[in-house]
């Protein structure tokens, strides 16, 4: 397929599936030519605004169109339905539990497919999905569009190997992916950084969460363990009165502080300091060091971490159309990477469970 654009659509027309549609409209490499959502409203909307065909069930995409059986909606797209012979990829941007049975469909027709995080409602579903594109030799890439945040894509140019991770995501209540926690809709893109950035086996993990506003989840922090030494603490909230979204990594090469939100941050690095080191220990042994008056920041070598501000969307987009068409180059997320953050957000889960504190209180009783 190198050298000719993909056919690309989008299923599913809530906001990530807008979203997705409006980058695939916008990438050379992309021929955006079908929406499809259960909503015929929903469908007709977005795939007039990019002037593509409008379909109510997935199943007519998989295939060229047959416009007297198909679920085809008549839209500003109508001229493009004699010459639609089918799709090479798709974004599935519907609701958790609906993944397994979308990307299983598309899977069998070798249709390379993103999936909107998290990859499955389950690791079950997950394994079930991974196995799928390694049997069928398919490109399946998952939607973590944290890890192609330009603050990540910058941490990890500093090739850095952390012993500490500190990550807080808070935000106000969403009022939608109300059928997950915030452990799997908030917390999972800071589990499938941190395992990117950790590279070792779990070894231990310990968490709790509260759910006050639904049966789920609201709140909940986790501290992983990993094999190698390195530890994480991850706190996720959706009942915040504002949005904070902040990692902190120490490691023997560096300190870094960033701001996923303001898209900032800051590197103290080892090796120039070690001036610094040298000189406090000279002062201290001719006996003329002086704590309060030192100004730290003076004394550290701070460099603000250099950020590209690039939707993280499009390089997810981009990183996946690559690989559909040329087979040497992977999505930035792969289904495996998908499955190893799921298995970690149900050990999370499970130890949730484990140190649960009370049963939710009802006060309509």
């Amino acid at each position: 397929m190198q050298n000719t654009k993909v056919r690309t659509a989008v299923v599913g027309a809530g906001k990530m599936g807008a979203i997705h549609a409006k980058v695939y409209d916008q990438l050379e490499q992309s021929d955006f030519v079908a929406v499809v959502d259960i909503d015929v409203n929903k469908a007709r909307r977005l795939a007039d605004q990019y002037n593509c065909l409008a379909f109510t069930d997935h199943a007519d995409i998989l295939d060229k169109i047959d416009p007297v059986k198909s679920s085809w909606i008549k839209g500003t797209g109508e001229s493009l339905v004699e010459t639609f012979d089918g799709i090479d990829a798709v974004t599935i941007a519907t609701p958790t539990v609906t993944h397994l049975k979308l990307a299983k469909d598309f899977i069998k027709k070798n249709i390379a497919v993103l999936i909107e995080k998290p990859l499955a409602a389950n690791v079950r579903e997950g394994r079930k999905i991974v196995g799928l594109a390694k049997k069928n030799n398919s490109v399946v890439a998952v939607g973590h569009s944290e890890r192609c945040n330009p603050v990540v894509q910058a941490i990890k140019r500093l090739n850095i190997e952390p012993k500490f991770i500190e990550a807080n995501r808070i935000s106000p209540y969403p009022f939608r992916s109300t059928d997950v926690g915030v452990v799997l809709d908030v917390m999972i893109h800071d589990i499938d950084i941190i395992l990117s950035m950790a590279a070792s086996k779990i070894k231990k993990i310990d968490a709790v969460g509260v759910s006050v506003i639904e049966d789920k989840e609201d709140i909940c922090n986790a501290r992983i363990v990993f094999e190698n030494g390195c530890i994480a603490n991850i706190t996720a909230s959706r009942l915040g009165l504002k949005t904070e979204r902040k990692v902190r990594v120490f490691s023997r090469q560096a300190y870094l502080s960033v701001d996923f939100f303001k898209k900032s941050g800051i590197v103290i690095k080892a090796d120039p300091n070690t001036n610094v080191v040298k000189w406090i220990h000279e002062h201290k042994e001719a006996g003329d060091f002086n704590l309060t008056a030192v100004n730290w920041p003076d004394l550290l070598h701070i460099e603000q971490l250099d950020i590209d501000d690039k939707e993280p969307i499009r390089l997810e987009q981009e990183a996946f159309l690559r690989a559909v068409m040329d087979r040497e180059f992977v999505p930035e997320v792969s289904a495996e990477e998908g499955l190893a953050a799921l298995q970690c957000a149900e050990k999370i889960l499970a130890s949730v469970k484990k140190h649960k504190w009370h049963e939710r209180i009802d006060y309509n009783t």
